[in-house]
């Protein structure tokens, strides 16, 4: 299946929950969830009930929709998940929150996991010193994120450290303002994932049947 490219606001209304997905506007009365919150298409003539299956299927797009992961993607996570030691929802969580584009977007250089893995794409971050362009590379706690030369010179590094002070990064990632650096200092946690927007332990069910 191939990304999907249409308005990201119907998918909020589709799965019912705002994903934040276009960064500062979701914050903003133009929010189109919050002017019509309600799923896009012609409404239904009733009202069906959710079986077991549909609400498991439900959190699973959820979090596939929140972190811009395709569906193929997401099966090899929850694999990689049920095959580390540990609480599987807790790997599944974060082997989501680990990746690049992710990371880039957590820090405050982008405001949106699209945006973050655009500009991952046009080869301006760089892992440790060293341009990397793949948005689902995962990051290992003591590796550091920053901009490429050519990134230092774009406009776009000039409008990210203008707003870059307004932004709160999570405990497990440390941001240097003045260098335009950003670290992982520890694993993430849980309780520091999107987790209000999904159940990871619904998600481990879902496939696990």
């Amino acid at each position: 299946m191939a990304r999907y490219t249409g308005p990201v606001c119907r998918l909020c209304r589709r799965h019912g929950e705002k994903l934040f997905l276009k960064g500062e506007r979701c914050f903003t009365p133009k929010c189109s969830f919050e002017r019509r919150p309600n799923p896009p298409g012609p409404r239904p003539a009733r009202r069906r009930k959710v079986s077991d299956r549909g609400l498991q299927l439900r959190e699973k797009q959820r979090a596939r929709v929140a972190y811009g992961v395709l569906e193929k993607q997401f099966v090899r996570y929850y694999k990689e998940a049920i095959r580390r030691p540990g609480v599987s929802g807790e790997n599944l969580v974060r082997l989501l929150e680990t990746r690049l584009d992710n990371i880039v977007y957590r820090l405050g250089f982008a405001d949106s996991r699209s945006q973050a893995r655009q500009i991952v794409r046009h080869g301006i971050i760089t892992v440790d010193g060293r341009k990397l362009d793949v948005p689902s590379a995962h990051l290992k706690e003591g590796e550091t994120v920053g901009f490429t030369p050519r990134g230092l010179r774009s406009e776009y590094y000039k409008i990210v450290q203008e707003n870059i002070k307004s932004k709160n990064v999570p405990s497990w990632l440390t941001l240097d303002v003045a260098a335009m650096k950003g670290r992982v200092s520890g694993m993430p946690t849980v309780a520091q994932g999107e987790t209000h927007l999904f159940n990871e332990n619904v998600i481990i069910e879902y496939y696990s049947r």
